[in-house]
């Protein structure tokens, strides 16, 4: 899976979140998009995963080369950020049977073994009502960690995550980039590793 864009910008009112963009992401390669609080990397991040329309400029998927339409690119990717919804009503394996009525798991993987991947075993019958924050965050990370896709997208991913958890995120970061594209919103060092491709939304203000 690949993403092409060229020129893209992004405009609220009179504001310019970002202008001029143009990037190719490539298959098997961590980005990390990265500048201060409020300076638009969640809103690019969108609108690379096509929930945002951008003001100006282009945007294309190509998987094996052949164009893939724009209400076809949810089949290709997953995402986890810490404003997505859970539904509170649900048990935590209620939660994961509904997410993979939709999801194929990556490799296989048994769905009534994710709870232990999660490392929330000991809550498969707990409310996601009654989760924690940090509960919540592991959720929606092994959510997009263990489905099958060809993109993953990650908004401030350690939020609300405790040493462990971090220590959690990371193991299964490094085995998702090895297989996967990875786009990582962020403006914390700890959340993406050093040697991704680097793109500061900030150069992407300037002159305007």
């Amino acid at each position: 899976m690949r993403i092409k864009v060229e020129n893209l910008s992004k405009r609220f009112n009179r504001e310019w979140i970002f202008k001029n963009f143009t990037k190719q992401f490539n298959p098997g390669e961590t980005y990390a998009i990265i500048g201060p609080n409020g300076s638009g990397k969640s809103t690019l991040l969108q609108v690379l995963w096509g929930q945002m329309q951008p003001t100006s400029g282009t945007i294309q998927f190509s998987n094996n080369e052949e164009v893939v339409l724009a209400d076809e690119v949810f089949n290709y990717i997953t995402i986890a950020t810490p404003y997505m919804d859970l539904i509170d009503e649900f048990t935590l394996d209620e939660m994961i049977r509904f997410h993979f009525k939709f999801k194929k798991t990556h490799q296989n993987i048994p769905i009534n073994t994710i709870p232990e991947l999660l490392e929330l075993n000991n809550s498969r019958d707990k409310l996601i009502y009654n989760f924690s924050s940090g509960m919540r965050q592991r959720l929606k990370l092994g959510l997009a960690f263990f489905s099958d896709s060809k993109i993953l997208y990650l908004d401030e991913p350690t939020t609300n995550l405790d040493t462990k958890s971090i220590e959690w995120y990371w193991k299964h970061l490094e085995n998702v980039m090895k297989q996967r594209m990875v786009i990582i919103a962020s403006n914390q060092t700890h959340e993406y590793p050093q040697n991704c491709q680097i793109i500061d939304i900030l150069n992407y203000k300037k002159g305007y």
